[in-house]
């Protein structure tokens, strides 16, 4: 079964050149139709052309001219996200992140430096390592930008000081409830596991009363060391 083409703006990049990887998860997930899936990215999504969904039993497909970029299928990412850190210690986290990590991010839509980004910079919470956390008022509310306030702090809580250069490989995320526009939200990231190069790490997005509206568990893909 196709449906209607999707086209990702160059706006919701996160490398210079391809999408945000939850921004196109999100994206995905959102025609799945799930309220909770597991994305698994395949290529770089490419930016500013269409992308035909195809469902093809319990998944659903994102292809640029029939190679398959992204899929997705119901899944729930089974983690119970930590209590949240308050609003000030959020702020000092991030304001420790400064700014964004690895040069090649500095556009992302999520944790560059951009004005019509989200700016999340995730910093450690100094009273609970290895968690780090940062604000979010939510504006342009829609599931898949929460979906992208999700990603990025996953890539911060691997090494808890800076952005660094992983790639986001799959994610697996459930939406409880979106944010109010204007709602004053905390985002947090904690490190799983690692094999290699394969990271692991769980996020979450809390709403002014403290209580979780959206969780993640992630897996990126840690650059190949230099020879």
């Amino acid at each position: 079964m196709e449906l209607a083409p999707v086209t990702i703006a160059r706006r919701y990049r996160g490398p210079r050149t391809s999408a945000n990887g939850g921004y196109a998860a999100g994206l995905l997930a959102g025609a799945l139709g799930a309220g909770a899936a597991e994305v698994t990215l395949r290529l770089p999504p490419p930016l500013d052309r269409p992308l035909e969904l195809r469902r093809e039993g319990e998944r659903m497909l994102m292809l640029d001219a029939e190679v398959l970029v992204a899929e997705a299928r119901p899944a729930d990412p089974g983690l119970v996200p930590p209590p949240p850190p308050s609003w000030d210690e959020a702020v000092a986290a991030a304001r420790a992140a400064g700014g964004w990590g690895a040069p090649a991010f500095d556009e992302c839509f999520v944790c560059g430096v951009r004005p019509d980004g989200l700016e999340i910079h995730a910093g450690r919470v100094e009273s609970r390592p290895p968690l780090v956390a940062a604000t979010w008022v939510a504006h342009e509310v829609a599931p898949e930008i929460v979906w992208a306030a999700i990603d990025c702090p996953g890539a911060y809580a691997l090494r808890g000081e800076g952005r660094g250069e992983p790639l986001l490989a799959r994610i697996t995320a459930r939406l409880d409830r979106l944010p109010q526009e204007g709602e004053r939200c905390v985002v947090v990231g904690w490190p799983l596991d690692e094999d290699g190069r394969k990271r692991h790490a769980g996020t979450a997005l809390y709403g002014e009363d403290g209580e979780p509206l959206a969780v993640s568990a992630q897996l990126w893909i840690a650059p190949r060391p230099p020879r």
